[in-house]
């Protein structure tokens, strides 16, 4: 076998190693599932595209939004002068890995708003943390004398936008 030959074989191999490595390291690609609630940056630590798409319950229907976190400057700015914002209720912050499918409050044809607020969902004590699947539901868990939830406002927010059902 000449040097030539040799040579192209081995650009080949790194050549489809790497196109391996990159569809595995942002989870598409090769069909790979990654955990439905996870959600994970792509190697290069952004969230734009694809790489910010994670799961979230609507009405009970479970959809697939796209999100895109704003500087704390916009944040500050939205929230003091739009209060058309949404709200999106997660069990973690969003940038880490959910223990339960975020809920949010609206889908396009629905009050959408692009611009969503992330609230956190927090279980009091004696009662067992559990799924939420509609914006109604959070509210009703966090209302009354004993609530089975506090919200906690992060002053974060988000630019999200409903991509389609699951």
């Amino acid at each position: 076998m000449n040097i030539g030959w040799k040579s192209a074989r081995a650009f080949i191999t790194v050549g489809v190693l790497y196109i391996v490595w990159s569809a595995c390291h942002q989870g598409g690609g090769l069909g790979i599932a990654w955990p439905w609630t996870n959600v994970a940056l792509a190697g290069d630590g952004s969230r734009n595209g694809a790489a910010g798409q994670m799961p979230a319950f609507y009405d009970g229907e479970l959809f697939t939004i796209n999100i895109y976190q704003l500087s704390d400057t916009a944040a500050n700015s939205i929230i003091a002068k739009n209060q058309s914002h949404n709200t999106i209720y997660a069990s973690n912050d969003l940038d880490e890995e959910q223990d339960f499918v975020p809920v949010i409050d609206a889908i396009q044809g629905d009050g959408f708003n692009p611009l969503w607020l992330q609230v956190l969902i927090v279980f009091n004590e004696g009662f067992s943390p559990h799924q939420f699947f509609s914006d109604n539901e959070v509210l009703a868990a966090a209302a009354g004398p004993d609530p089975e939830i506090t919200l906690i406002n992060t002053g974060e927010v988000y630019r999200c936008s409903v991509v389609g059902t699951k």
